[in-house]
């Protein structure tokens, strides 16, 4: 299982709910574009940083490595300015900070664990009438 596109950067503990629901990989492109350490050209617009972020289907990176857009394909990803959020350090440690909260509230030793141990439950109802 794998989730594409739907961590973008607002919130960490998505990727433990992605990994609990029983997905292998979540691609994160989004969440870690923006840092120092990732690609893009740094722009300045009414005194704010924004580094340039495109998917790796989108027309900007066929163009960019193949030089244009196939005739037999069509650009999925987008091209976007994303805020500049400096070093990479302290997203990666709210990434790890909900995966390793999740584990604990769900009793899961190691990260192979995490999809046995987690349980979802719809909620159909939303008042809470108990302590409203």
């Amino acid at each position: 299982m794998r989730n594409q596109g739907w961590i973008d950067g607002r919130l960490p503990v998505m990727l433990s709910l992605l990994l609990g629901a029983g997905a292998d990989f979540v691609m994160m492109g989004g969440m870690l574009a923006g840092h120092d350490q990732s690609a893009g050209d740094m722009i300045e617009r009414e005194g704010k940083k924004y580094k340039l972020f495109y998917g790796m289907s989108s027309s900007v990176a066929m163009k960019k490595y193949s030089g244009k857009v196939a005739d037999y394909r069509a650009s999925e990803g987008k091209s976007v300015e994303v805020p500049y959020k400096g070093d990479v350090n302290e997203t990666i440690q709210d990434i790890l900070g909900g995966v390793r909260s999740t584990c604990t509230y769900v009793g899961a030793a190691k990260l192979k664990e995490l999809s046995r141990r987690t349980t979802f439950i719809r909620v159909t109802q939303q008042i809470n009438n108990i302590f409203s």
